[in-house]
C-alpha cells in the first residue's frame, strides 16, 4: 500500500498529540479559520450538481484540476456558514493533497476523519466528512485507471 501524503501524515502526527476534546475542538477551529473557498476562476455559484458531496449536510463541494506534473490541485466549498468540520476538513485536504502524487492520495482511508474529529462525532457528521474524503479519493483514483 502506498504511503500518505507527506502533509496529511503531519496532520496525523499533530493530532496524536492532543489529548483533551477541547485542544481538538481549538484545533479543528483554526483549521477551519484556514478554509479558503474555491476561486471564481475554477467554479462560481450556482455550482455545478456534478461536484456536490453527497450525504455532506455543510454542502460541500469538490473539483479536482489537474496540473502539469500529472497531481492534482484540488479545490472546495462549503455553502453552509456553520459548517466548521467540513471547512476544516476541506483546508486539510486541501493543504495535503493537492500536489500529492496520485497514488499516496488514493492510497487514504477513510479512518482519518475520526483521527481527526474523534470517535464520538455524530453518525451523520462522520458520513459527511468521509463521503468529503471519498470525493478527493475518487478523484486520484479515476485519474490512475485512466494512465
Amino acid at each position: 500500500m502506498a504511503e500518505l501524503p507527506p502533509k496529511l501524515q503531519a496532520y496525523l502526527d499533530d493530532f496524536s498529540f492532543i489529548s483533551t476534546r477541547e485542544e481538538r475542538v481549538d484545533y479543528l477551529i483554526a483549521l477551519a479559520d484556514e478554509f479558503q473557498p474555491v476561486p471564481a476562476s475554477i467554479a462560481t455559484k450556482p455550482y455545478d450538481e456534478a461536484h456536490r458531496v453527497i450525504g455532506c449536510e455543510s454542502e460541500a463541494f469538490v473539483w479536482a484540476i489537474d496540473r502539469e506534473d500529472g497531481t492534482v490541485d484540488f479545490y472546495f466549498d462549503v455553502l453552509n456558514p456553520q459548517g466548521l468540520s467540513a471547512m476544516a476538513m476541506s483546508a486539510i485536504l486541501d493543504q495535503a493533497c493537492s500536489g500529492a502524487p496520485l497514488e499516496q492520495v488514493a492510497a487514504i482511508n477513510g479512518e482519518v476523519v475520526f483521527t481527526f474529529f474523534g470517535k464520538d462525532i455524530s453518525m451523520g457528521k462522520g458520513r459527511g466528512l468521509t463521503e468529503l474524503l471519498n470525493a478527493v479519493v475518487y478523484q486520484a483514483k479515476q485519474r490512475l485507471r485512466s494512465d
